[in-house]
């Protein structure tokens, strides 16, 4: 699949079909971790992914409440795959007190930007784009509190260590009427408001 159809066939859904996605198409979404960016080729990145049932129900009960009481389908727990995106920090700092990297003074760099989650963000839209190239659909889901995150951190099982950045959903997308739909192109903004030239 070329770039631009998989861009156009990327699809964040808020309902899938329950039918699981072979582990080989899985295998080769979660393998685009090698190709993601990482400041310094830190490999900070870290990712479960979760398929067992029991597993997933457990993922979606610390979420999906919230979700619910909006009126949305459970869409979570739903979703056939669920993969847990980990950060870990210290990767980051292991890598910038290595002498290739440190600053004139002989310290570390000082981070104005947590490269960390920037490139979590980053690995994000490459497993999403991944999924469509494999006509499957993906959503997303973060918790704001700091309970919920480390709840999802234990039941995936990461070291203490590694950070929870947010859970991307995989499956076939179910095409049913009567779940209510977003309508992102009235809330689209005009391209002009997002994007500025300098020539």
């Amino acid at each position: 699949m070329e770039f631009r159809e998989a861009l156009r066939g990327r699809r964040m859904v808020r309902n899938y079909r329950t039918d699981p996605v072979a582990d080989e198409v899985i295998a080769r979404i979660v393998k685009v971790v090698h190709r993601a960016p990482s400041a310094g080729f830190s490999q900070g990145h870290r990712l479960v992914v979760v398929t067992d049932p029991a597993t997933r129900a457990a993922l979606a009960a610390v979420a999906e409440p919230w979700y619910l009481e909006q009126g949305f389908h459970p869409w979570i727990s739903q979703a056939p795959v669920q993969i847990v995106l980990g950060v870990r920090e210290a990767s980051y700092h292991e890598r910038y007190t290595e002498t290739d990297k440190l600053e004139a003074d002989g310290e570390e760099i000082p981070w104005p930007v947590p490269f960390w989650w920037f490139d979590s963000g980053a690995l994000f839209s490459l497993l999403q784009l991944a999924a469509a190239d494999e006509g499957l659909a993906s959503g997303f889901y973060s918790p704001a509190p700091p309970e919920e995150l480390a709840a999802l951190a234990q039941i995936a099982g990461l070291p203490d260590d590694v950070a929870v950045a947010g859970v991307l959903t995989l499956g076939h997308p179910a095409d049913d009427p009567a779940v209510p739909t977003a309508k992102p192109a009235r809330r689209r903004r005009p391209i002009e408001d997002l994007v500025s030239w300098r020539r």
